[in-house]
């Protein structure tokens, strides 16, 4: 990293203020002395323009259609590994050699099942509660059932909390799918890979046997690796921020759960579906884009363009690939993918979209994809959590050993009444 200076005038008060360059990507004012020296505060709804902090997880350049894991592209990490390399990938910096891949893979799958006690939760909830709020539930209440993994201060208790999270998620997702649908729990099996015991949680029934289609095991979990994370997103920045209270990390997850379950976040992929469902048919393909267009017309694309990037979703590549893959497999013609496919040709193409830059996203071929693999559209952000799950920990876990660290305080432009005096009650008008 390297640093140079620039100047900034407030009022009469000039100060420098050190300019920091990262491995890649864009140079960044420092600008933490700034109220200090001069009294004023910036001003930047969303922080859209601030870094919040240095990490050397995830890089993406939206302009190019970049998306890195610890350097290594997107398309190498699903094309070629799988889900818990990801994983090991993101909390220790490094591909794993063949027997640190099998030690984690074996730590991993001994951390699958959840306390028994855990199954009265599911109890007290309505039949037809949202999955998504027995999972920020579930998920917080980890901490009462595992106090030997949150001392957040010991590196050990840290490592096995990440673990047990990685490892738990996936099963408290299938216990909530289970119990939404009225059928029983059913337990993890250590000899199956991690997602195919994540598809065989969900889907097999005690009373026949169950056998998983290595063909949806991969697509899911590509699913899985695409979704891992995504550099300093609203949920990501919630768990780090309640990280940053000294928060154990189960309750610092479920936050990153709350956080996701907002439908401009998480629900991305379920809008894309139900566009698609709205549209129906290729017939009705132009006369929804041509609503599209039209600035007076409610109806949006869901599942084009995005807030970061600028360029083609280099996901959106992999899960296009992917989402043929499944639908082959199953032999059925989807009216879904061929609306699906109409529309990203038209965004490719036309000059409207190709001029905002409206470019098909990982939602526009996820939500297919989920759907075809047998999830109702109320899983789609849960199985959005059980993968970012592997982020948000590397990111907590990244932020816990940061000296620069502090507990997060944003600032504000205050804009209500100026200091006032109280009437009493009896004389208010």
């Amino acid at each position: 990293m390297s640093v140079s200076a620039s100047s900034i005038t407030v009022g009469d008060k000039n100060v420098e203020l050190p300019v920091k360059s990262g491995t890649i990507g864009p140079n960044v004012v420092d600008i933490g002395k700034l109220y200090g020296q001069t009294g004023a505060f910036t001003f930047d709804p969303g922080f859209t323009s601030t870094a919040s902090c240095e990490s050397s997880i995830t890089y993406i350049d939206g302009d190019e259609g970049v998306l890195l894991y610890r350097g290594y592209p997107i398309e190498q990490l699903a094309e070629q590994g799988d889900f818990l390399e990801t994983a090991y990938l993101m909390l220790f910096g490094e591909l794993p050699t063949p027997a640190q891949k099998a030690d984690f893979d074996y730590r991993v799958t001994r951390h699958t099942m959840v306390h028994d006690q855990m199954n009265r939760f599911f109890q007290g909830f309505r039949r037809d509660a949202h999955p998504m709020a027995i999972m920020v539930a579930c998920v917080g209440a980890l901490s009462a059932f595992y106090h030997d993994s949150t001392d957040i201060s010991d590196e050990n208790q840290r490592m096995i909390a990440s673990l047990r999270m990685i490892a738990k998620m996936p099963t408290l997702a299938a216990m909530a799918y289970k119990y939404s649908i009225g059928q029983p729990f059913v337990y993890p099996k250590n000899d199956l890979d991690y997602t195919s015991n994540f598809l065989r949680m969900c889907f097999a029934v005690p009373c026949e046997e169950f056998q998983v289609n290595p063909i949806y095991a991969r697509a899911l979990d590509k699913i899985f690796i695409l979704h891992a994370d995504h550099e300093q997103n609203a949920s990501t920045s919630t768990v780090r921020l309640a990280g940053s209270s000294g928060a154990n990390p189960f309750a610092c997850i479920a936050a990153g759960i709350a956080c996701l379950w907002g439908p401009a976040h998480g629900g991305a992929n379920e809008a894309a579906l139900k566009m698609l469902m709205e549209i129906g048919t290729p017939d009705n393909v132009a006369k929804y884009v041509a609503k599209a267009k039209d600035k007076n017309d409610p109806f949006r694309l869901m599942g084009f363009g995005h807030r970061v990037y600028k360029n083609y979703d280099p996901r959106a590549r992999i899960m296009q690939k992917t989402t043929h893959e499944v639908l082959k497999e199953l032999n059925i013609k989807d009216d879904l993918l061929e609306v699906a496919v109409q529309l990203e040709k038209i965004a490719l193409e036309d000059e409207y979209f190709i001029e905002k830059k409206l470019y098909p996203n990982i939602d526009f071929y996820s939500g297919i994809t989920l759907k075809a693999l047998g999830f109702p559209t109320s899983m789609f952000t849960v199985l959005f959590a059980v993968a970012r799950t592997t982020g948000w920990i590397a990111q907590w876990a990244e932020m816990i050993q940061d000296p620069a660290q502090k507990i997060g305080r944003p600032r504000q432009l205050y804009v209500g009444p100026a200091q006032r005096e109280y009437v009493a009650i009896g004389q208010r008008d």
